[in-house]
């Protein structure tokens, strides 16, 4: 008899977890599983990527709730869980006052657990082997879902956010395992949550190869990077974590250097007018290259000569991964999980943070042509997708 599972997560806007999201639902093989999807918001770039055999279950309007206006909630009839969303919201910001919080995660979290009460329940009349809660905050699937087993992902580098621990203790608790993507990530959880060591399984990201591979070849971006010399490439948020505020700097570093190299960044978010300041700043109007938001990177990632992660800190990046997969040269900063990354000097090299370091150090990488080819051949040796990783999963509903 097949095992029913559930997996519940916020969207599919374009992003790593969403990503790997997308992998797992792919690895997962429908003779073992009835498999159902539900969403919190029916959006995203990669709603079409959902495979044909996984049940999306229709979206229940108050949970989108959560990550629109208050002042659009409310005229909907939305009273109680705006009021909720608002009292969490408060109780956040004093939270964060109080404990002189400069990179909170607290809002997020308050912002499920103080209008997880008043939610309906998902699927309430059926019960799951298995139910996973793909993205934090935990609280839905561990109040809303009915299951034999419950599993909560982390996606988050733990020391480098600020949370509230007693809280977070609760919610984690109410899981009976805590699937961690790399031993890096375990460890910065631990570091917080040490009560919870017999919880952790280690379940890495799954990538979506055939996907990737063919959306790599799916149209040319020649004509957006045609710089002539070396293209260097960033995907990502723009955000603090990504450390894109840094590249304009560190691109004139190596220009200074006499290196010949254009640097595309490819994304969104708040830091774009810190991004772009910088870039008039250094007068890297022509080399350093923002090229918004995509639907599909993969391209970019094939037309490029190195990917480059500059991130002041990361869970797991799913775009290193992506760019190996692709038979690309990676570099990457020091950030605090960089060695579950890249096996360095292998398929990999990870380079100092600090902006003259860093440049220095990608001015000798790139001028060494043998370490660039031993780079590229050496992710032929690899499996990047982490396919065998879905055979933990099954082991916790008893298949093999």
């Amino acid at each position: 008899m097949k095992k029913r599972l559930i997996i519940v997560s916020h969207a599919l806007e374009l992003g790593g977890a969403e990503k790997s999201l997308i992998g797992l639902l792919n690895a997962l093989d429908p003779k073992i599983c009835d498999i159902d999807l539900f969403l919190l918001r029916q959006e995203g770039e990669l709603m079409g990527e959902i495979p044909p055999y996984i049940n999306l279950l229709s979206q229940i309007p108050a949970y989108t709730v959560l990550a629109r206006p208050m002042k659009d909630t409310l005229k909907e009839g939305h009273i109680i869980l705006s009021a909720a969303r608002l009292v969490g919201k408060i109780a956040a910001s004093r939270y964060d006052r109080i404990h002189k919080c400069t990179d909170s995660d607290v809002a997020l979290e308050y912002s499920h657990k103080f209008t997880c009460p008043f939610m309906p329940a998902i699927m309430p009349d059926k019960e799951y082997d298995l139910a996973i809660s793909f993205l934090t905050p935990h609280y839905f699937v561990a109040r809303k879902v009915r299951a034999k087993k419950k599993i909560a992902w982390i996606h988050t580098d733990y020391s480098r956010v600020q949370v509230n621990v007693p809280s977070e203790t609760t919610m984690w608790r109410a899981y009976d395992y805590i699937a961690s993507i790399s031993d890096a990530v375990t460890d910065s959880f631990l570091a917080i949550f040490p009560e919870l060591r017999d919880r952790i399984i280690l379940i890495e990201n799954i990538l979506p190869e055939r996907l990737v591979k063919k959306q790599a070849n799916a149209f040319s971006v020649k004509d957006e990077m045609s710089a002539t010399g070396w293209r260097l490439l960033s995907i990502g948020r723009f955000c603090n974590a990504k450390n894109f505020d840094s590249v304009p700097d560190i691109c004139y570093r190596l220009r200074e250097r006499g290196l010949d190299i254009t640097w595309y960044l490819i994304g969104f978010g708040g830091d774009e007018a810190l991004i772009r300041r910088k870039i008039k700043d250094t007068k890297m109007q022509d080399y350093v290259k923002i090229l918004g938001k995509k639907e599909n990177p993969y391209p970019y990632i094939e037309q490029c000569d190195w990917y480059i992660q500059p991130s002041r800190f990361e869970g797991k990046s799913v775009t290193v991964r992506e760019a190996q997969l692709l038979h690309k040269p990676v570099i990457i900063a020091d950030y605090p999980t960089s060695k579950s990354q890249v096996v360095n000097g292998y398929d990999g090299v990870i380079v100092p943070r600090d902006n003259e370091k860093c440049a220095e150090a990608i001015a000798d990488i790139i001028n060494n042509k043998k370490l660039r080819e031993y780079l590229i051949n050496n992710t032929y040796k690899e499996d990047y997708s982490n396919k065998e990783e879905i055979k933990k999963l099954y082991a916790l509903i008893g298949e093999k």
